[in-house]
């Protein structure tokens, strides 16, 4: 297939011809139920085929105490946003149930797997090539010391346990990292797995309305969240980042690059499969991130393609505000 490199998204998201007929058939319930059931299969078969126990690690999660850290992690009265309120990755219930939580860590050790699926790579050694991709283009920007670190929308905390031994490694004093997430029972396996209780806080809240006190945070990551947002959410997000950064602080964004090669010349069946478990993938893929940031005061820095994948895009509060 020949590559269109001026092309800034797939033509199977957005309102094209191809995007149009996808969520069609989406839109059939009992074809959108086999493209589920696919799409979850072919997970699960990559993580088992490359060394991710993923139905060992489920059943060992459900037979820990993990639940019995949901009444003193979740928020009663935090209100759930409709766009969350949607099935997600083959789940009918989304990120608010027992079963997400308990496979998403496997399914995130897994996805580094898609990427550099051509060489012969370890699931661990994708992981940190992954994570390690990413952080390389924040360095650029990031100030020499930081002390606090804000992972917005954490999920299980693969994402907040890496960023923060990273950048502690670096430096000799302490980084006082939070992980912040909509889904409760995400953040019980979180804690669970933060053994050494190496975050300080791990948060049930709303990325638009985090109620951290201004200028709070010298780096706030969104690491492969914002493809499932709709852009209202992002844009709100945006605001409440701006407001809790430090001046010179540095949001820094990692996701799926629309302008990827690999992303737009996905075969009919991976990218149907995908869209049947993203919602908001027609709001992404057409988003200009960048305008955005822009647009709430941010000083954009640079988008750059981390993997063939992926893409890292970074602003920063100036010093003035």
């Amino acid at each position: 297939m020949v590559t269109n490199t001026n092309k800034v998204k797939p033509d199977w998201a957005g309102n094209d011809l191809l995007s149009r007929f996808v969520n069609f058939l989406i839109g059939i319930e009992p074809i959108y139920d086999i493209m589920k059931s696919q799409a979850r299969q072919v997970i699960v078969k990559t993580a088992e085929k490359n060394g991710i126990p993923w139905r060992k690690n489920y059943e060992e999660l459900e037979q820990s105490g993990v639940k019995e850290l949901f009444n003193a992690i979740a928020d009663p009265n935090l209100k759930y946003p409709d766009y969350y309120c949607v099935p997600f990755h083959a789940y009918d219930e989304g990120n608010l149930c027992w079963k997400a939580a308990f496979e998403a860590e496997s399914a995130t050790y897994a996805m580094p797997l898609r990427v550099w699926k051509n060489e012969s790579l370890t699931w661990q050694e994708a992981n940190h090539r992954l994570r390690g991709n990413f952080y390389q283009v924040i360095d650029s920007y990031i100030p020499h010391t930081i002390t606090d670190i804000l992972d917005m929308g954490c999920s299980v905390g693969v994402s907040t346990l890496a960023v923060h031994r990273y950048y502690q490694k670096k430096q000799e004093t302490k980084i006082n990292t939070v992980g912040l997430d909509l889904s409760p029972y995400m953040l019980c396996v979180a804690k669970m797995r933060d053994t050494k209780q190496e975050i300080k806080h791990w948060i049930h809240g709303l990325g638009e309305n985090t109620k951290f006190a201004d200028n709070s945070f010298d780096l706030v990551t969104l690491q492969f969240v914002l493809h499932e947002l709709p852009r209202t959410a992002t844009k709100a997000i945006f605001q409440e980042i701006f407001r809790i950064l430090r001046p010179g602080g540095v949001i820094a964004i990692t996701d799926n690059n629309p302008g990827s090669p690999v992303i737009q010349n996905l075969p009919p069946v991976l990218f149907t499969l995908m869209k049947s478990t993203e919602p908001w993938s027609d709001d992404y893929y057409t988003f200009n991130m960048e305008q955005a940031l822009m647009e709430q005061g941010f000083d954009y820095k640079t988008t750059a393609a981390c993997d063939p994948r992926h893409r890292a895009i970074i602003g920063m509060k100036p010093i003035n505000k």
